[in-house]
């Protein structure tokens, strides 16, 4: 290769070189320039930006600003307005609390004066009551001097006459008020009681133990006694009575307590003899026949009692124990007459008073069921009765009336009051009952000794089969006042420690006798 061409070359390389490097540092500077032009914008961008942000927070302080002034200013204002009016209210509570003070002076002020005038009299009266104590003590020494009395002497004598006085006082306004109900109420009850007494009448019966059956000959005594005694044990065993076989002539005596069986044995013993044939079967038919029989008038009794007295819907049980109570007594008197006699004579007062007259009845009929078991059961007439009621739904005022005929409980009805009284009076007319010569004479006694243990008492005497009794009295020891009180209290006593029918009179009896003599 020629150094010309080598030239060439060379020289087209390092033109093309400097060529590149020209199109280099040309495009460098274009782009310079557009980078250039690019960031003025940028920063001219940001500075609006910026200047916009810097108004806007600027116009956000001021309106900031403006808010916490106007805030600042309500609360400022709103203090003062409380600010004021706790400055006013404070001023009232100052002129009120100075209004009290100067009230309170006044008062105290009133008070010192009134302390001081009170004190000025309280050493007058200290004055005058030392004067008067001495006034005092000089008059009782002047009385002592024209009475001869020592202060205790004049103090009993002034305490017993005041006693006498009030003793006196006591017994008249007693007898003022006894008078008076006795005026007001005796003629009422006397008129209610012989108006029921009156319109009712009934018969009684004599108590009794045994039955008496009457015999053809003495030759049925030794059939009814039976070979070896057998057909006397056997009647004895089913029937429940002792069969008492002596010389008494065409008689065999029943005797036993239980009314309904002996009833038995008496009905069995009679068809007996009029059958015949005596022998331990024939025995044990006759007895059960006799059994029912009993029964059926059991029945009949109590539907006729019921009938007579006018009452409907008792439980049949009820009916067949009424008719029980016909071979019951007591002290003489018929169970089941007593009980309708109980029943009218409640009715007829309690249509007197004006209370229901059919419960009254009721009740008075019931009063003495219990009577019907009480040789069967554990208990008093008045319990049992009381039981039954409640098993056969009566009413509580039967129940409470069945429960206090006696006085057991306290009366809850004045039917329960009429049934009482009407229970006395049949018990206590003349013949309805008896009582056996002992017990007569220990009640007499114990009235005597009742009446005799008071003081001032000198004899005492029981009359008229007890139901009075009279009382002599020392005169010395009881005066005339003292006559009411003692008969109150005898009376109590009375009360509380016997118990008899109907009611007993005391009478209290003072006698002076002045003798002397013509010489």
């Amino acid at each position: 290769m020629s150094v010309s061409v080598f030239m060439a070359i060379l020289i087209a390389i390092v033109v093309s070189v400097v060529v590149a490097f020209i199109a280099w540092s040309a495009a460098i500077t274009y782009r310079k320039n557009a980078y250039e032009s690019k960031i003025g914008t940028a920063e001219e961008k940001s500075r609006e930006i910026i200047d916009e942000a810097l108004k806007t927070a600027e116009t956000k302080k001021r309106e900031a600003l403006l808010e916490a002034k106007e805030e600042s200013l309500k609360t400022k204002n709103e203090l003062e307005k409380e600010t004021r009016e706790r400055r006013a209210e404070l001023q009232r509570y100052e002129r009120r609390v100075l209004s009290k003070e100067e009230n309170l002076d006044k008062k105290s002020e009133v008070m010192e004066k009134r302390e001081a005038g009170l004190a000025a009299r309280e050493d007058a009266l200290n004055k005058r009551n030392t004067e008067v104590e001495s006034l005092y003590e000089k008059g009782i020494q002047e009385l002592e001097k024209i009475s001869g009395l020592t202060s205790e002497q004049a103090k009993e004598y002034l305490l017993k006459s005041v006693e006498d006085d009030v003793k006196h006082d006591t017994a008249k306004l007693i007898k003022e008020l006894d008078n008076k109900a006795k005026e007001e109420a005796e003629k009422k009850a006397r008129e209610y009681v012989v108006t029921a007494i009156q319109r009712c009448a009934a018969d009684h019966v004599a108590e009794t133990t045994v039955s008496v059956v009457q015999l053809p000959n003495d030759e049925m005594k030794g059939r009814i006694i039976g070979r070896e005694g057998r057909n006397i044990r056997t009647l004895e065993t089913l029937t429940g009575v002792e069969l008492i076989i002596d010389d008494t002539p065409e008689a065999v005596v029943l005797s036993g307590f239980d009314p309904v069986r002996r009833e038995v044995a008496r009905i069995a013993l009679e068809r007996l003899i009029v059958d015949g044939r005596i022998h331990p079967a024939r025995i044990e038919e006759m007895v059960e026949k006799a059994q029912k029989e009993v029964e059926t008038n059991m029945r009949e009794e109590g539907e006729a009692a019921a009938l007579e007295v006018g009452i409907h819907g008792l439980h049949p049980e009820l009916i067949r124990l009424l008719g029980k109570l016909r071979y019951r007594t007591s002290y003489g008197q018929n169970a089941l007459k007593h009980s309708i006699e109980v029943a009218q004579l409640s009715g007829l007062l309690a249509g007197e008073i004006g209370l229901d007259i059919r419960m009254a009845k009721r009740a008075g009929l019931l009063h003495d069921i219990g009577k019907a078991v009480d040789h069967e059961m554990e208990g008093s007439h008045i319990q049992l009765g009381v039981e039954l009621c409640k098993k056969y739904k009566e009413s509580a005022i039967v129940l409470n009336t069945v429960e206090s005929h006696h006085g057991d409980v306290e009366p809850q009805s004045l039917i329960a009051c009429v049934v009482q009284a009407a229970d006395t009076i049949s018990a206590a007319r003349p013949g309805a009952r008896r009582e056996t010569l002992e017990t007569y004479t220990n009640r007499l006694k114990q009235l005597e000794d009742i009446t005799n243990s008071f003081k001032g008492v000198d004899k005492s005497f029981a009359i008229q089969a007890g139901r009075e009794v009279r009382i002599m009295v020392v005169p010395e020891q009881i005066n005339d006042d003292d006559m009411i009180l003692l008969a109150r209290d005898i009376s109590k006593k009375i009360e509380e420690s016997l118990e008899y029918p109907g009611q007993i009179k005391v009478n209290v009896i003072r006698e002076s006798r002045v003798t002397d003599y013509a010489k």
